[in-house]
């Protein structure tokens, strides 16, 4: 445990010194090289000396000159934009096109007349379930109304004196009134 206890210590001091020596070998030293004071540029950094390194040539071949900024240019007069009759802030009506022949006369509007008798309402059952019957494969719906007790009907009979069962599917039936009117189709919705 003791000789443990002492080399981690030395590892952890071996780790930073190489990582240091690793940014210095990249970066370069901060404060200007060994040697030469803080405030004057080593030797070696100075362009055209041969101990440059490779990432101020990379720097140095991609800079271009800085283009010429003519500034009396800038202080010439400029062309002052024409007057023109259109205002964004306020609306008016297109003008007629100056050909255009003397407009015809709108024709009023006539609503579309109905036709029948307005249709049924909603059927307001829900379907609720299916009874398998088996050897006979006949097919019961169960129907709520939301009122009573459940109600049961297979295709062509007549639930609760006014609907009639067309067809029973196993997510959804269809039904419809007693005459044929108001056709709808009824989702399975469970309990």
């Amino acid at each position: 445990m003791e000789p443990k206890r002492r080399r981690e210590p030395l590892l952890l001091a071996l780790v930073v010194l190489l990582g240091g020596g690793a940014y210095v070998a990249i970066e370069g030293w901060p404060f200007g090289v060994a040697g030469t004071s803080a405030g004057q540029p080593a030797a070696s950094n100075q362009p055209g000396s041969p101990g440059r390194t490779a990432r101020n040539e990379r720097a140095g071949a991609g800079a271009a000159e800085a283009p010429d900024v003519h500034l009396k240019a800038l202080d010439a007069e400029r062309p002052k934009p024409a007057a023109s009759a259109r205002d964004l802030f306020r609306f008016k009506p297109k003008p007629p096109p100056q050909h255009a022949a003397t407009p015809q006369p709108a024709r009023p509007v006539v609503a579309p007349a109905p036709t029948g008798p307005p249709p049924p309402p909603p059927i307001a059952l829900k379907f609720i379930g299916i009874i398998d019957a088996g050897q006979s494969k006949k097919v019961v719906a169960v129907l709520s109304d939301g009122k009573g007790a459940p109600v049961y009907g297979s295709e062509g009979e007549t639930v609760l004196g006014q609907y009639r069962i067309l067809r029973i599917g196993t997510e959804s039936i269809e039904i419809s009134y007693l005459d044929g009117r108001g056709r709808q189709t009824i989702r399975f919705t469970g309990s």
